[in-house]
């Protein structure tokens, strides 16, 4: 290939606190009537002044810690004009050149490109909060077009996690992404639904030759290895559609620097039904915006003891857990990554191996492995908002029924009754399945019924 990609993130995410950012209406507005979780402050109404909300901005310096940023021990809040039907102000209370977190990082498993998988970093630029916007409705009324507003999202605490332009596949993109959004759900800050709305994407790429194939000097930003314009996908809502976006504008960014033309930087969006992205504005700059500090919030300032505090309430994440898992449970790389999958499962296996354990040393009914139990989660999709870890101990007992009876135990029953009827063996290898029925009965006794027939059943199978 000649040419390579250039992709960077800016990811919004929505904080599951209770109340908006500078108001005290209701921040879940997912599903609610129109306009009906709204006040002079979030309306925009004159004279209505912002007071921040505490929690998310602990939640804000907690994420950019678990990104490992360093937190800024001064941080302002900043206003960020532009004019939108969807933004009542005229401006939205942001963060610009003094984010509460920078300089982070993301180590991400990645395929490279000789096919083996290999460790990359993902620099974090900054993480920043800022409010939500109102949402634009578009509807028919009495049979007209037209373009609603509501309200109650406006104004709704939204973190901005940006990254350098460290993406070159698109593959990294989704590994990326899905990474920051467990993370995001370990730390029970946001539900980071894309369907509700609560985690939106907008990647930016742009289009390079590949180093030893560069002459077009002039598609280059003077004095850096990036190309001089970039394209910006804006406020897409699934994993999906963020590949089938950045493919797309690899291939129509491609084929104009093929033949000689420039991409212009613009904003664009992702229309499904065309399979295509489209054109929206010309990209701005940050000097278009016009920011200025928020005057009616007074800087904020960070001791090191309060992100000390807020470091120490970060639970153990995915990779540190799955880590943990394959050395204490003895689990594989695969079932290990199955089972870390979201905090719920991993602690419901947790609780299971603790209950599996109890047993063990109780009663000495069963030896159930943490193997056993992964295996469990893993394969018959069980639901553990039903279940609890105790009842799920009990099915399994219920169906290997493998009471005081090791492994070994067992194997030795199997090549017993295997050596005492050869003949039933014959028969079994010569088609006869109701042979292998009979030997089953014949183990079920050697085991004095410790072990379940379909267990004995592959068991033998596997022998003969």
């Amino acid at each position: 290939m000649k040419y390579e990609p250039i992709i960077g993130l800016e990811v919004h995410v929505e904080l599951a606190t209770m109340s908006k950012m500078f108001c005290g209406c209701p921040a879940d507005h997912f599903g609610k009537k129109p306009n009906t979780q709204t006040c002079p402050v979030c309306l925009g109404l004159p004279g209505a002044l912002p007071v921040p909300n505490k929690k998310a901005v602990e939640w804000t310096v907690l994420l950019g810690l678990a990104l490992h940023c360093s937190i800024n021990e001064v941080s302002k809040f900043d206003r960020k004009h532009y004019f939108y039907p969807d933004l009542p102000k005229g401006y939205q209370i942001s963060q610009y050149d003094m984010p509460l977190a920078k300089d982070g990082k993301l180590k991400l498993k990645a395929q490279s490109s000789k096919l083996k998988m290999e460790e990359k970093i993902v620099r974090i630029r900054r993480v920043h909060l800022e409010e939500d916007t109102g949402k634009l409705m578009h509807e028919t009324v009495n049979g007209e077009q037209v373009t609603l507003i509501d309200f109650n999202r406006s104004g709704v605490p939204l973190v901005e996690i940006v990254t350098e332009p460290d993406f070159r596949t698109v593959e990294d993109v989704d590994i990326f992404l899905k990474k920051l959004q467990q993370i995001i759900r370990y730390l029970g800050i946001s539900g980071a639904d894309m369907e509700k709305g609560s985690m939106r994407l907008e990647p930016s790429i742009s289009i390079q030759r590949q180093k030893e194939l560069r002459s077009q000097p002039d598609l280059y930003k003077s004095g850096e290895e990036l190309p001089a314009y970039r394209v910006e996908l804006k406020n897409i809502n699934s994993f999906r559609f963020v590949r089938k976006a950045l493919e797309y504008e690899i291939e129509r960014q491609t084929e104009m620097l093929a033949r000689g033309e420039k991409p212009i930087q613009q904003t664009r969006g992702w229309n499904e039904g065309k399979g295509a992205t489209v054109a929206q504005r010309e990209k701005e700059e940050a000097h278009d915006y016009r920011y200025f500090p928020e005057p009616d919030i007074p800087p904020m300032r960070f001791a090191q003891i309060q992100s000390s505090k807020l470091k120490a309430q970060i639970p153990e994440l995915p990779d540190e857990k799955k880590q943990r898992f394959m050395t204490a449970y003895g689990l594989n790389e695969y079932d290990a990554d199955m089972i870390t999958e979201t905090r719920e499962k991993a602690e419901f296996f947790e609780e299971c191996v603790k209950v599996a354990r109890a047993l063990e040393t109780g009663d000495k009914r069963q030896e159930i492995t943490p193997k056993t139990i992964a295996n469990w989660l893993i394969n018959r999709n069980i639901n553990i908002d039903e279940v609890l870890p105790a009842q799920l101990i009990e099915r399994i007992i219920k169906a290997t029924q493998v009471a005081s009876v090791s492994d070994e135990e067992l194997e030795k029953v199997i090549k017993q009754v295997l050596a005492d009827n050869q003949k039933a063996v014959l028969d079994y290898k010569n088609g006869k399945e109701q042979a292998l029925m009979f030997l089953v009965g014949q183990a079920m006794k050697a085991s004095k019924g410790k072990v379940s027939a379909e267990t004995l059943k592959q068991r033998l199978r596997a022998a003969v």
